[in-house]
């Protein structure tokens, strides 16, 4: 009896830390990752409220944070979505034209968070059921997408529509003069549905059977095919709610929004532990790679470095990660 309860808790840690060491060791590392790199900052440059500081990297970010969210989806399955940079800046395109054009405001909303889905559908199909390379169509839709903002304008159009003026500019009080925006309680809630989707639904578990695994996920009656097209339709929509959120905040719309956009949502989602070979991470993981990029900007501007080491520190993130997960899919496999 003794030996039997002095084996028990020995497979109990064994397991846990196989799991640790395996699909959470990506987002625990981009965790303290981040830790560290906001506690250098706050502790390196004199900043009156270290709460505010971290506050305001959900305020900047809000919008990145829903389109991580997006492709995390795609990933999860496999593929990737190129397009989604373009996106945002279709959305706040139409966004600003059709309110320009005398549209009321949830006619002009609605507009735009159609638009994005109907197109990451579109792409869906093609991926599925044209059998083409994920790559490739995506960065149709990206041309699609951005020449449509082309064609819409090409020039800055304002947004003064009363009510997307008081989102993007009021503040919400958390206490005292701690503060965040309508945007950041947005993203707060895409992450959550996002969350539960994943996890809690017959649909989230088949996303990630699908990119551990298809053959073996079709073998247990899964519907792959539904669940790839359902997450390029998922992206889309984020994309279209990010252009939304950055338009309010910008109050504009302009054609060259959102450039390289879709590489700071790749970025972000594999820094937070999203394998990009599929069926591994968790949209928690992507929201602290978010955080992770916002703080580098953070150091960069509080350091008054060129722009350019922003995307040079994130270059070197992404690849570190990039082999970290190289490194855990070996380890696991074995």
């Amino acid at each position: 009896m003794g030996t039997l309860t002095a084996v028990r808790p020995r497979k109990v840690t064994t397991e846990i830390r196989r799991r640790v060491h395996g699909r959470h060791l990506s987002p625990l590392a981009s965790l303290a990752l981040f830790t560290a790199l906001f506690t250098a900052v706050i502790t390196g440059y004199d900043f009156a409220s270290p709460t505010q500081v971290f506050l305001n990297l959900l305020v900047d970010n809000a919008h990145l944070i829903v389109l991580a969210v997006g492709m995390t989806f795609v990933i999860l399955t496999g593929g990737i979505d190129l397009s989604v940079g373009a996106v945002v800046a279709l959305s706040t395109v139409v966004l600003a034209a059709t309110l320009q054009a005398g549209w009321p405001t949830p006619a002009a909303v609605g507009a735009v968070l159609l638009i994005g889905p109907l197109l990451g559908l579109l792409m869906g199909v093609v991926i599925e059921h044209l059998d083409v390379q994920p790559f490739i169509v995506t960065l149709a839709g990206m041309f699609l997408a951005r020449g449509l903002c082309y064609v819409i304008s090409v020039d800055t159009m304002p947004i003064k529509d009363p009510l997307l003026r008081q989102f993007g500019l009021d503040y919400v009080y958390l206490y005292e003069d701690k503060f965040i925006r309508w945007s950041v309680v947005v993203a707060i809630l895409v992450v959550a549905i996002a969350g539960w989707v994943l996890h809690q639904t017959r649909f989230g578990r088949t996303v990630y059977a699908v990119g551990g695994n298809r053959q073996s996920a079709q073998l247990m009656g899964l519907s792959a095919s539904r669940a790839t097209v359902s997450a390029y339709a998922i992206s889309g929509l984020c994309a279209a709610l990010a252009g939304l959120l950055l338009g309010a905040q910008k109050l504009s719309g302009y054609s060259l929004n959102g450039v390289g956009l879709e590489l700071d949502a790749i970025a972000a989602a594999v820094i937070g532990g999203v394998l990009l070979s599929g069926g591994v991470g968790f949209v928690l993981g992507s929201v602290i790679g978010v955080l992770v990029l916002g703080t580098i900007q953070t150091f960069v501007t509080a350091a008054n470095l060129d722009s350019y080491w922003t995307r040079i520190m994130t270059g070197v993130l992404l690849l570190v990660f990039v082999l970290v997960q190289r490194l855990v899919v070996r380890k696991t496999g074995s």
